[in-house]
């Protein structure tokens, strides 16, 4: 499935939250990841968020679809990470 997940994390844990964010989708921008994950991968992924969260103040959103091509994109303005792959 395709996701997009979007986080609001106090700056004492921010770091922990991309490092781990980043070992399974793409960074997009401040705070924001897209990629593909199959629900095992998303399940790991959120238990391991969990463990770095302090519920009582951060935030975690994702968003699903089966597959990007359900979704259409806009970047108005400078794009942060360029997906381009090089072969």
């Amino acid at each position: 499935m395709y996701i997009i997940l979007v986080y609001d994390i106090n700056q004492k844990r921010v770091g922990k939250m991309l490092k781990l964010c980043r070992q399974y989708l793409n960074w997009i921008q401040n705070s924001v990841f897209e990629g593909e994950l199959t629900e095992v991968k998303l399940k790991e992924l959120l238990a391991k968020a969990k463990k770095i969260m302090d519920t009582e103040e951060d935030s975690l959103i994702i968003f699903k679809s089966r597959n990007e091509k359900w979704l259409e994109k806009e970047v108005i303005g400078q794009e942060k990470n360029d997906l381009d792959t090089f072969i």
